[in-house]
């Protein structure tokens, strides 16, 4: 199989469909000031080769919270077995192998109102899990298709174009903690949501055959979910193929009084890929994504250290990501930090 570079071209696209991940080619095309033929020729090798998805995800608030963080210390090569495990579950995303592979993390999709037990209940069970602590999500700064800053290819200006207007009532807010208006979800919902967690980017054609009702029936609802933030679309990555080979979690204590300075300063840093408020003892966690170990100490030193109120912080490399922010799992996992 031949290599495939990652070149100037393929990080704009990468960026624009962050903004929206059903552009079409020709609008694509219009931003980054090419034929329509070379974003279509460009996005097909990129997908096929496993460095980038697009994939569309249910709004978390329409789940009645933002999730769970899992945080699952476990015996020294115990990790991959214990992720591998998680990754079958339907309700996970983001798992992911930190610290030597000693520690498992994955957000759980729940709903808070459940008992907490039962969120819990069917982690993988054994003597090679030495802790399990949960952190409900209370708030998310940034995140997803809001925060690939990291990019940093087009001025914000140059991509202004494919932002699909917000609706009145809708402003504000990360799409995976969108308010949204409340929408009754049927079975065409989520047969789309499945067929959309696949391949975002799948045509109306093929999104009817995946769901069995009419291609004009599945455009018109796509649209009304759109409308309302119930449905958004993210962009998976390779993200050491595309140069980026420290991704590292930070854990910050922050006192309640300066938690939300300090969560708005540390979003509106490029390297933040995510970003959100949490129970627990830290208070605050982000996933900062670097070129390497070099650039994320001046992000820790020079940027980190400028945030109010942080009395401490806990740094957690990221080692292996085995699965990314669909229920359905991709090859991009399977090369991914």
């Amino acid at each position: 199989m031949d290599t495939i570079t990652i070149d100037d071209l393929d990080r704009q696209l990468a960026q624009c469909l962050g903004v929206d991940g059903r552009a079409s080619f020709s609008q694509l095309a219009e931003v980054l000031g090419v034929s329509d033929q070379t974003v279509a020729r460009r996005y097909r090798r990129l997908r096929s080769a496993g460095m980038l998805r697009v994939v569309g995800l249910k709004a978390r608030k329409q789940l009645g919270s933002l999730g769970w963080f899992l945080r699952i210390r476990c015996v020294p090569g115990a990790g991959p077995a214990i992720a591998a495990a998680l990754a079958r579950r339907a309700d996970t995303a983001w798992i992911q192998l930190l610290s030597g592979n000693t520690e498992v993390l994955c957000t759980l999709r729940g709903d808070a109102r459940e008992d907490r037990e039962a969120l819990l209940a069917k982690l993988p069970r054994g003597e090679r899990i030495v802790d399990v602590t949960a952190h409900s999500l209370l708030h998310m700064f940034t995140g997803g298709p809001d925060a690939l800053g990291f990019l940093q290819v087009l001025p914000a200006l140059r991509v202004e174009p494919l932002r699909l207007p917000v609706r009145a009532g809708h402003a504000g807010g990360h799409p995976g903690s969108h308010s949204g208006s409340h929408v009754e979800l049927g079975e065409l919902d989520f047969a789309l949501f499945d067929a959309l967690g696949v391949d975002g980017r799948a045509s109306h054609a093929e999104l009817a055959a995946a769901t069995g009702w009419s291609e004009s029936t599945v455009r018109r609802r796509m649209d009304q979910l759109r409308a309302a933030g119930v449905l958004y679309f993210d962009v998976e990555l390779d993200m050491p193929a595309f140069g980026f080979r420290s991704a590292t979690w930070l854990w910050l204590s922050v006192p309640p009084a300066d938690l939300a300075a300090a969560g708005t300063a540390l979003a509106k840093f490029p390297e933040v890929a995510y970003a959100a408020a949490t129970t627990g003892a830290a208070n605050l966690a982000a996933c900062v994504i670097c070129r390497d170990e070099g650039e994320f100490y001046e992000f820790l030193t020079a940027k980190a250290a400028t945030l109010p109120g942080v009395q401490r912080v806990e740094t957690a490399p990221i080692i292996r990501t085995v699965k990314q922010a669909s229920p359905a799992r991709s090859p991009i996992a399977a090369g991914a930090r």
